[in-house]
């Protein structure tokens, strides 16, 4: 029977995979946070107070270069797992933005207070370090994708990713965003998101792009996406194995 801690728990994947007494480290830090439009999570080269766990909406990783001349998104971060990365690998800051793109909610707390839980228990870390590794690995295949992939095939990756996170099927976004989130040209967006709708794939509207077809997606996705979510997947189930079965 679930306890009254296990109740409490937020929506965040990352979190409910805790094991209860693990959990009961960072409770007490844990802040229910609106996650607004552009709200910044995290500022490049400044050092990081505040650790998020999405419960909802997107968070973007951009790496920047030459001031904000250059950026690309690198990673996103939604219900799965956390801001603050570089804090779990004994780092205070990163040459990385990250904000909010898709509204939400979720629990923020201090910095210093999830660097205590972590010296406090070994399996906490352990844990909190197979995140930080999908997030590695996920920032591999950003980088596999912006090389080797179409545009096609990079933006059915981006809405995979957006869906398992947004967790419906309509994504509010324009084309202008998605261009940005790619860095290509708005053009070769609104050519691809044409063909992903010839096809049936996705419908478009102002602002939006809803998903009919996520296997069409996938297979368009042609091998870009998969292998950090099957990371994911992975990383939960030890953590949660025997404790804490997650819901999807």
């Amino acid at each position: 029977m679930p306890s009254a801690l296990a109740s409490n728990r937020p929506r965040n994947r990352l979190l409910n995979a805790l094991s209860n007494a693990d959990f009961a480290l960072l409770q007490p830090h844990l802040q229910p946070t609106p996650l607004k439009f552009r709200q910044p999570l995290q500022m490049a080269n400044r050092k990081i107070r505040t650790v998020y766990f999405p419960d909802s909406g997107i968070a973007s990783v951009v790496a920047m270069g030459n001031g904000e001349r250059r950026q690309a998104e690198v990673a996103i971060i939604g219900r799965e797992g956390m801001t603050g990365v570089p804090i779990l690998l004994g780092v205070d800051r990163s040459p990385c933005d990250v904000f909010i793109q898709v509204e939400g909610e979720g629990h923020s707390m201090p910095a210093d207070a999830l660097r205590e839980a972590m010296q406090q228990s070994t399996r906490l870390t352990e844990c909190l370090l197979r995140f930080a590794h999908v997030f590695g690995v996920q920032s591999a295949y950003t980088a596999l994708a912006n090389s080797q992939g179409k545009i096609e095939e990079r933006l059915a990756r981006w809405l995979l990713m957006a869906h398992d996170r947004v967790e419906a099927d309509e994504l509010l976004m324009t084309h202008e965003f998605l261009a940005l989130m790619l860095g290509v040209r708005r053009a070769g967006v609104t050519d691809a998101l044409q063909h992903l709708e010839m096809k049936g794939m996705v419908e478009t509207a102002r602002g939006a792009v809803t998903v009919k077809d996520r296997e069409g997606l996938q297979e368009c996705a042609n091998g870009l996406y998969g292998t950090p979510e099957a990371e994911l997947r992975d990383c939960l189930n030890k953590s949660a194995s025997g404790i804490w079965p997650y819901n999807d």
